[in-house]
């Protein structure tokens, strides 16, 4: 499978790790967050975005490096459209 399918269901299956087991990962790992200043939240988005990719077939990550560059720009775009959002 390739194409505009996969991207549509890796963002459904990764709407549903983030509303589901991203909330239980910040609450236990609170003390390193506020530790790290926030940063640790990015190392769990990297590690969300490689649990969907054994969870979409047709999407692959090579390594959790470029699944960390990828929670990062979804990071960046997610902010941005929240500005928008607000005017």
């Amino acid at each position: 499978m390739s194409g505009i399918v996969p991207a549509l269901v890796l963002s459904v299956v990764l709407g549903a790790i983030n509303i589901i087991l991203r909330p239980i990962l910040l609450i236990l790992t609170l003390p390193i967050t506020i530790v790290t200043l926030g940063l640790f939240v990015l190392l769990i988005n990297g590690f969300l975005v490689v649990l969907a990719t054994y969870i979409v077939p047709g999407f692959s990550v090579d390594s959790y490096w470029w699944a960390f560059i990828f929670a990062i720009v979804l990071a960046i775009i997610s902010s941005v459209l929240q500005i928008f959002e607000k005017e």
